[in-house]
């Protein structure tokens, strides 16, 4: 599953309160040197050879021998710590048959679910299913269709069965059944899983104008329970059959193959799909609606997009790369897709990012985009195409036993991304992409994190962190550096071939390495997946003429506490780079909480990098010269290499680093060009013209948007021929909003005939670089624009665009304009079915901004009328997060 938590969102909320109760302007921070929060590296299995100091012990130890670690005090449990363990087996679910149909008006799903169990060990007369909220019609014995008796408490179904069983014998209940998501008190969910109704309809009344009528499902974690009986635990599975009767205009989508469609007397169609292979409830799946289908073939077996109609054009890049990544992955884990038919499917107000339901993959609408939109996307549907793709052999074929274990498919799923980008795109995109994901893990941290494997969560759903995902992504990109390619894959290979179509835990995956690397690899199981946290470096460096010998230094800082070790034991390589800019590696291991090790040399090195390879998930604090960095900047063969001395330079108090940043202005990775284009002075001499390149001919659109803004800066009119090129028809949304951005300021009578051909455009960059134009200078004309794109303002840009709706209208200084909008904001905010969290927030901000505008004006009669409207909205919102953020308007 790709989540996306809601740290981001609440972040933004935070700071657009901020700006409306207290105003700020702040400048620019000066940054610490030389402390960008990054990792580093672990090394293959070699002969140590750093010579120690005069106080340490030769370096003649292997990768087991034991460490000096100093643990605090702390104080005696006198109970034992939480343990969330795996689901105790008691039968072991076979195969499961649902026939289904729906009530849209109630919202409601009538279904016969039939399930083939036998005992697990024990003999019983007993079984227990997972059934919330259902309405239960009858339970019989499905061979002689007997009556069974039961009990049922609106979560779990106890049946009494005809005789007790053993667990050699297999037996059929069938449970006819209404299950009624939406009619319950309270709804649970979680950051990346927002609700857990398990089956949801969309407009069901088809009042929501534009809105696709739909029904999808969404099981993990253990939601399918609510609409249909099961065992809903990861480490149970079984094969499926699902009888889906739909209107004839829908289309149905389910796991496995679609056998047959039947078309039915009333005028309904029952759609036959059958999965063969045995797989886990939570990844059962159901999406209805009248989707455009567009068709692929890998190996011979299927691969379908599921899109609106008017995307179906696009349906093959909003699902990049879909039958080549099929291909690659197969390929490199040396085990084809296992599965019968691949499919992807786009749905309305998806609850997460995106869903691993086996052969049937559910996508939020995010990724719905048109072929120019695509070109701002930054890989973003690649990566989450290759997340879900790659669950499909960690997650789907190979299951995680508990949710404990959650990393085995999230770890997994997160390194796929790194693993096609750096096959499709190159080591320093997939660098900068395990860079994020690692500072997403370290800020997740800060008050020391959890293990990796997680055996005393709160709820599962809190598994669903930056550390099953990002952690467990980055600790497997150490594990392969450490190994090797290709004892890494030849181990995963090994792992899937022992446990396909089985549930695991994380000592099956080290026993897999373990066989075939033929080492003991328990310390880094227990380091990095059983305990907490990461190491803290500080790394210093001394060199000695007259005995010719360079010394490092590396003190972890880390504070030992909530299982974090006091003493991570870290095999690292070192390059040392004589004055040539050639490199020769060093092997180091740290295994003390101070250590140096030296090294000989002829003359002093150019510069030393510890963690060569970049891959060791850390902070650190490099005490590197501003030489020593412009030296890594220039023969530092990786990525991060070249970032991080960008970092430590820009933050340096000395005179800055002019020629190293405009170097960068021409570097192969266009995030080391944003990010010299955001760390120089477009001013200096011999910049501009290096700019203006950029933004005229960069083929990275983020890369060429800031170019734009920075010419922009300089105010010369003599660049709006390069800003013009970025509003061609073809052009990015975000190059086109940039230019339109910048022209606005330098030519505005230009960037008002551009704005007549713009206006159209439902694009959110374009329609806030028009937001913000007009709102600089409001006219009466601009009003059914700024109208129009009300209703459809959403997500993240709502936030920028009713804040300048809002400017808009208090500066076009006509009452009648400012009470339609004060009326249509209220109605936005105190309509939660019809408008999002984010649009519901907007509006209640446009008005409380427009409130301090009265005040302001010492208009306290309609400020207080608006005070009442917040109120009033503050009483009507549920949503706990907005009504926390309410409190402060």
């Amino acid at each position: 599953m790709v989540s996306f938590f809601r740290i981001p969102v609440i972040l933004c909320i935070c700071v657009a309160v901020m700006a409306a109760c207290n105003p700020k302007s702040g400048s620019k921070a000066a940054k610490t040197p030389a402390k960008p929060d990054e990792p580093e590296k672990f090394v293959d299995s070699k002969p140590l050879t750093g010579e120690p100091t005069e106080d340490e012990e030769t370096l003649e130890y292997t990768m087991m021998d034991p460490i000096d670690i100093t643990l605090p005090a702390a104080a005696n449990p006198d109970s034992l710590p939480v343990y969330n363990a795996s689901n105790t087996f008691e039968h072991d679910l076979l195969h499961t048959k649902i026939e289904i149909s729906f009530d849209w008006e109630k919202k409601r799903a009538n279904g016969k679910a039939t399930l083939r169990l036998k005992p697990w060990f024990y003999a019983t007369d007993k079984l227990t299913l997972d059934a919330k909220n259902f309405d239960v019609k009858s339970v019989v014995l499905a061979r002689t269709n007997a009556p069974l008796k039961y009990t049922y408490d609106n979560e779990k179904i106890a049946i009494s069965l005809d005789k007790t069983y053993k667990r050699t014998e297999e037996f059929e209940v069938a449970i006819t059944y209404t299950a009624k998501p939406d009619e319950r008190e309270s709804y649970g969910g979680s950051a990346a899983i927002s609700q857990d109704k398990g089956l949801y309809f969309i407009n069901p009344d088809g009042k929501e104008a534009g809105k696709p009528r739909q029904i999808w499902t969404q099981g993990e974690t253990e939601s399918n329970s609510f609409w249909f009986p099961t065992i809903d635990k990861p480490n149970e599975r079984c094969t499926q059959e699902m009888y889906i009767t739909v209107e004839n205009k829908y289309k149905t989508l389910s796991n496995g193959l679609l056998v047959s469609s039947k078309n039915n007397p009333d005028g309904t169609r029952t759609d036959y799909w059958k999965n063969e292979l045995p797989h886990a409830p939570y990844l059962f799946m159901m999406a209805i609606g009248e989707f455009a289908v567009v068709k692929d073939k890998w190996r011979g077996k299927d691969v379908s997009y599921y899109v609106e109609p008017a995307y179906e054009q696009y349906a093959r890049d909003i699902f990049p790369y879909t039958t080549e990544m099929l291909e690659f992955f197969s390929t490199k884990l040396n085990y084809a897709y296992p599965w019968p038919k691949y499919d992807q499917v786009v749905v309305r107000d998806y609850v997460s990012g995106a869903m691993e339901n086996t052969g049937a993959v559910i996508f939020g609408e995010y990724v719905q985009k048109t072929k120019r939109e695509l070109l701002d996307n930054d890989y973003t549907n690649e990566k989450v195409v290759a997340h879900e793709m790659f669950h499909h052999w960690f997650g789907d074929l190979v299951t995680t036993e508990s949710w404990a274990n959650l990393t085995l498919n999230e770890g997994f799923a997160n390194y796929s991304e790194y693993l096609w980008l750096e096959h499709k795109h190159g080591k320093d995109i997939a660098d900068a992409h395990l860079q994020n994901e690692q500072q997403g893990y370290i800020y997740s941290a800060s008050d020391g994190g959890h293990p990796l494997i997680h055996y005393g969560y709160a709820s599962r759903e809190d598994m669903f962190d930056a550390h099953s995902y990002n952690k467990g992504g980055a600790v497997l990109h150490m594990l392969r550096n450490y190994v090797g390619d290709e004892a890494f894959f030849t181990a995963l290979n090994t792992y899937l071939n022992r446990h396909q179509f089985t549930d695991v835990e994380a000592h099956e995956l080290r026993l897999a390495f373990e066989d075939v690397t033929g080492q003991d690899l328990s310390w880094f199981f227990n380091q990095w997946f059983f305990g907490a946290g990461h190491p803290s470096l500080d790394i210093a460096y001394a060199w000695d003429e007259a005995t010719q010998t360079t010394e490092v230094t590396i003190e972890q800082q880390q504070t030992a506490e909530n299982n974090v070790a006091y003493v991570f034991n870290l095999p690292l390589s070192v390059d040392i780079y004589d004055a040539s800019g050639k490199a020769r590696r060093e092997q180091i291991h740290v295994t003390k909480r101070r250590q140096s090790f030296k090294f000989k040399s002829d003359r002093k090195p150019l510069v030393i990098n510890v963690d060569a390879e970049k891959t060791l998930l850390c902070v650190k604090t490099d005490h590197h010269t501003n030489e020593e960095w412009r030296a890594l900047f220039q023969y530092g063969p990786n990525y991060r290499d070249r970032v991080e001395a960008l970092a430590a330079l820009s933050a340096t108090d000395s005179v800055p680093e002019y020629d190293i940043f405009k170097t960068a202005l021409s570097d192969k990775s266009p995030d080391i060009r944003r990010y010299a284009l955001n760390a120089i002075d477009p001013s200096l001499p011999g910049v501009a013209p290096l700019i203006a390149n950029i933004a005229e001919n960069d083929k990275n659109p983020g890369t060429r948007a800031t170019a734009i803004m920075a010419l922009g800066s300089l105010e010369d009119k003599q660049y709006i021929p390069v800003i013009q090129k970025g509003l061609q028809p073809d052009a990015p949304y975000s190059v086109a909003g940039a230019a339109l951005s910048v022209l606005s300021k330098l030519d505005k009578a230009a960037a008002v005939a551009a704005s007549k051909t713009l206006e159209n455009d439902d694009n959110e960059e374009i329609a806030n670089a028009l937001a913000e134009m007009y709102a600089e200078t409001p006219s009466v004309e601009q009003l059914p624009w700024f109208q129009k794109r009300a209703a459809k303002a959403d997500q993240m840009a709502a936030f920028s665009f009713f804040e300048l709706y809002q400017r808009y209208l208090v500066g076009l200084n006509n009452d009648a304009a400012l009470e339609t909008g004060i009326q249509s904001w209220k109605t936005n905010a105190t309509t939660p079915d019809t408008n999002s969290e984010w649009r519901r927030f907007a509006s209640t901000k446009a008005l409380a901004d427009t409130r301090n505008f009265f005040r302001e004006k010492g208009d306290e009669t309609k400020a207080n009328a608006i005070q009442a409207y917040i109120e009033e909205i503050k009483e009507k919102e549920s949503d706990p997060t907005l009504k926390m953020y309410y409190g402060l308007f």
